[in-house]
C-alpha cells in the first residue's frame, strides 16, 4: 500500500507519511510509558529540573575529556541547539583546572551558502556560537589546541579523517521539529526515492556532507534563531553523518521542550524502543546504534493532547 504524501511538504519525507497506526500509539504514551521503553541499547533517563538538565549535559564534556591522553585522545561532538550547557562547560574546565591538551571537540554542522560553509563573522555560524559560548571563556593555560577542534568545511576530507584519528567518547545532539539529530533531515521525494523512501541500510552508509533542509527545518531556525526572517536562513547545511555518528561510542540526545514538542518526544522515543527505524524520521535510525540514551527535562515533555487554545 504507497505511503501517503506528507502534509508538511509534499515534495519530501517526513514523520507525517508514517503509517498511523505508529502515530496514534506515540501520541498516546504517558511519562511512565515512554521511561518503560527504555532497553538494552537505549536508556531513558528523567530529569526534573533545568538546572540539573544542563549540569548533566554539561558534564558529559568533562567525562569526555578527562579520558583524554597522550596516547588516547578522546573527544565529544557537540550541537547548537541546546547550547545552554556550552557556558557551564567552559566555567566546568575552568573551576576544575582541566588541560584540553588531549582532548578534542567536533562540531556536528554549518549552515552552506554559495556551495561552502558560511565564515565564523556570519551570525548564525555554528563554529562561531561555540567559540563564544564555550571554548573562548576556557583559560588559555587549559584551552583546547586549535588543531584538536573540528568543524565540518566544504572539503569534507580532513573532518571525517579526524574521527579515524580519536576516539569519540559521546555525540551529543538535539532533536528538531522534522525529528532530526543534526542536520541529517528527511530525504526529497524524488527519484527512485518517489514512492518510498531510502532504506535505513542506505541512510546508515552516508557520510559528512552538504545536504538540502527540509522547509520545516528552515523554519524552526528562522524561529528559534532568526527572529522569524526565514528569508535569511539557509536552505542547505553541512551535516556529520551516520558513518561518524556510528563511530561514536554513545549519542546522547538532549530534549529540552524548547526544540521539538510533545508529540515529537514521544514518537522518536517510541521507534527507537520498539526499533522501528525508517529514513522519514532520521532520529528512529539511532534504533540500530548500539549505545543511545535519551535525557527528558520532565516539564518539557509536556502532555499530547488535542484541544483548542
Amino acid at each position: 500500500m504507497a505511503r501517503p504524501l506528507s502534509k508538511l511538504a509534499p515534495d519530501w519525507w517526513d514523520y507525517t507519511t508514517l503509517d498511523k497506526n505508529i502515530l496514534r500509539d506515540a501520541a498516546k504514551l504517558s511519562v511512565k510509558d515512554m521511561v518503560a521503553l527504555s532497553r538494552p541499547g537505549f536508556k531513558i533517563v528523567i530529569y526534573e529540573t533545568l538546572e540539573d538538565f544542563y549540569l548533566a549535559e554539561a558534564l558529559e564534556y568533562i567525562e569526555a575529556w578527562r579520558q583524554a591522553t597522550a596516547d588516547e585522545p578522546v573527544g565529544i561532538c557537540g550541537p547548537i541547539g541546546p547550547t545552554e550547557q556550552l557556558p557551564l562547560v567552559a566555567r566546568l574546565v575552568n573551576s576544575l583546572d582541566l588541560s584540553l591538551k588531549y582532548a578534542h571537540f567536533w562540531g556536528m554542522d554549518e549552515w552552506v551558502l554559495d556551495g561552502g560553509e558560511v565564515p565564523e563573522s556570519h551570525p548564525l555560524s555554528f563554529a562561531r556560537c561555540d567559540r563564544h559560548l564555550c571554548f573562548n571563556r576556557i583559560r588559555r593555560d587549559l584551552a583546547m589546541p586549535k588543531q584538536n577542534m573540528h568543524f565540518p568545511r566544504k572539503d569534507v576530507r580532513e573532518y571525517v579523517k579526524s574521527w579515524d584519528r580519536v576516539r569519540c567518547a559521546v555525540m551529543q545532539g538535539g532533536q528538531g521539529d522534522i525529528k532530526h539529530w543534526a542536520f541529517n533531515d528527511p530525504p526529497k521525494r524524488q527519484g527512485r526515492y518517489k514512492n518510498h523512501p531510502p532504506t535505513p541500510a542506505e541512510q546508515l552508509k552516508l557520510s559528512t556532507r552538504i545536504v538540502d533542509l527540509h522547509p520545516v527545518t528552515a523554519m524552526q531556525n528562522a524561529r528559534t534563531s532568526g527572529g522569524g526572517r526565514l528569508d535569511l536562513v539557509p536552505t542547505q547545511a553541512l551535516t556529520v553523518g551516520p558513518a561518524q555518528t556510528w563511530k561514536a561510542e554513545k549519542v546522547s540526545i538532549w530534549h529540552a521542550g524548547c526544540h521539538d514538542n510533545a508529540f515529537g518526544q514521544r514518537l522518536t522515543t517510541l521507534m527507537i524502543g520498539k526499533k522501528i527505524p525508517d529514513a522519514a524520521v532520521p532520529m528512529s535510525l539511532l534504533a540500530l546504534h548500539r549505545n543511545v540514551q535519551f535525557n527528558f527535562y520532565r516539564r518539557g515533555i509536556g502532555e499530547c493532547s488535542v484541544e483548542m487554545h
